[in-house]
C-alpha cells in the first residue's frame, strides 16, 4: 500500500480554539490511510490534544512562536526542506507569510494559506500589523483557502474571491458529538457545582481581545439583577484571562463566574448552558457559534460576527453599541430548539482529502 500524503498543518497555539478544533475535526475524520497530518505547532501550548493525535499516527513538531521570527523561520525551513512535504497548509491568517516564506524556500510546490478571521481597527498596531502582511500572504501561497466568504473577501480581495480563486473550507463539524444530552447536564452542573434550576450563560472561546469577554461581563453583571441564581461559564484559556479575572472581581461576580479553563470535552459543556453568547468585536466565522446551535441552544451574537455563522432561528444579533441591559434582555428570552443543521464534517473530510490528493499530483 502506498504512503499516505503528509500535510504539515502549521498552528500557532495548540489549545481549545476555535481553529485547533477545526483542524482537529478533519484530522478525526479523514481517511488516514490517504492522507495523515504533521503538526507544527508553538512551544508552551496547553496541547490537550496531544494523546490523541500521538494515537492517530499525527507527527507532533513543537516550535518557538512566530514572534521569534529568525529562529522560527530557520527552524520550519530546515523541517520543511528535510520533511519535502509537498503541502504545507497554514493556518496563522496574515502571520502565514512566515511559514508561508520558510515553505517557499523550501521548495514546497502547495503552499496554502488559510485564513480564520478578519480584523478590527481597536487592536492598534495589531491591526496595522495584520494589513502590512496581508498582501505578502499572496506572494508566497499557491493555494487561498477560508473558513468562509467574509474571511475570504478579508484576506484575498473581492476580485480574488469572485475570480473563483478562494476555496471555502467550511468550519465543518461531528454534529452528533453536540447533540442535547440531558443526562450529561445534570452530571456536569453537579461536577461543575451549578444549581440544576440555575439560569447558564456560555461562552467557548481563547481570552482574547477579539472575543470581547469584558463586555460579556458586563452584560452578565446585568443580567444578575434579574436572575441572581445565574452563572457564567466561561471555556478556554488566553492571555487576557486573569484581566477578565480581575474584573469579575472587582464587579463582585466572581463567585457567579465559572472558569472552566481548557478542555478536551467542550462539546459536553454545551449541556450545562441555557444560552450561548458571542459578542466577538471580530470572527472570520464564530465556529463556537455552529456548535451552539447544534446543540439546540438559544445563542446571540454581536453584528460583527459574519451573518454566515446563523444556521438557526434560536440565533440572534445585536450590535456592541446596544446597551448591556438589551443583551441581558435577549439573552434570557431565547428557548432551547431542535438542533440546526450545520456543514457535516463526515461530508468534508472526504472532500478536503480529494483536495489534497490533487494537489499534490499537480
Amino acid at each position: 500500500m502506498a504512503e499516505p500524503i503528509r500535510v504539515a498543518q502549521v498552528l500557532n497555539r495548540m489549545d481549545s480554539g476555535g481553529i485547533e478544533s477545526v483542524v482537529m475535526n478533519y484530522y478525526r475524520h479523514i481517511d488516514r490511510e490517504k492522507v495523515q497530518f504533521d503538526f507544527y505547532l508553538a512551544e508552551g501550548s496547553s496541547f490537550p490534544q496531544r494523546e490523541e493525535l500521538e494515537r492517530l499516527g499525527a507527527g507532533i513538531y513543537l516550535i518557538p512562536p512566530y514572534s521569534r521570527v529568525v529562529k522560527y523561520h530557520r527552524v520550519l525551513y530546515k523541517a520543511f526542506k528535510k520533511r519535502r512535504y509537498k503541502i504545507v497548509h497554514a493556518h496563522l491568517s496574515t502571520m502565514s507569510v512566515f511559514p508561508l516564506f520558510a515553505a517557499w524556500r523550501a521548495g514546497v510546490p502547495v503552499r496554502i494559506c488559510h485564513n480564520h478571521t478578519t480584523a478590527y481597527w481597536g487592536e492598534g498596531i495589531k491591526t496595522l500589523l495584520k494589513y502590512i502582511l496581508r498582501p505578502f500572504n499572496k506572494i508566497f501561497a499557491t493555494d487561498y483557502f477560508a473558513c468562509g466568504e467574509t474571511a475570504g473577501r478579508w484576506m484575498f480581495g473581492n476580485r480574488c474571491f469572485d475570480s473563483g480563486r478562494v476555496t471555502v473550507m467550511p468550519n465543518a463539524i461531528d454534529a452528533e458529538k453536540f447533540a442535547f444530552d440531558p443526562e450529561e447536564r445534570i452530571a456536569l452542573r453537579e461536577e461543575l457545582g451549578i444549581p440544576q434550576d440555575a439560569f447558564v450563560v456560555g461562552h467557548v472561546g481563547r481570552f482574547t481581545y477579539a472575543k470581547n469577554h469584558s463586555f460579556l461581563l458586563d452584560i452578565f453583571y446585568e443580567l444578575l439583577k434579574t436572575r441572581p441564581d445565574a452563572r457564567l461559564l466561561l471555556i478556554g484559556g488566553g492571555e487576557l484571562e486573569s484581566r477578565i479575572r480581575s474584573k469579575a472581581k472587582r464587579l463582585g461576580i466572581e463567585k457567579s463566574v465559572i472558569f472552566a479553563g481548557v478542555r478536551a470535552d467542550v462539546n459536553r459543556l454545551y449541556n450545562v448552558m441555557d444560552a450561548f453568547c458571542l459578542p466577538s468585536l471580530y470572527e472570520g466565522l464564530g465556529m463556537a457559534a455552529w456548535e451552539a446551535q447544534a446543540n439546540g441552544l438559544p445563542v446571540l451574537l454581536s453584528n460583527r460576527v459574519p451573518m454566515e455563522t446563523i444556521v438557526n432561528e434560536s440565533c440572534r444579533c445585536l450590535p456592541l453599541k446596544d446597551v448591556v441591559k438589551v443583551w441581558a434582555i435577549v439573552l434570557q428570552k431565547g428557548k432551547r430548539m431542535d438542533a440546526a443543521t450545520v456543514p457535516n464534517i463526515r461530508t468534508y473530510a472526504d472532500w478536503i482529502k480529494r483536495q489534497y490528493i490533487a494537489l499534490a499530483n499537480l
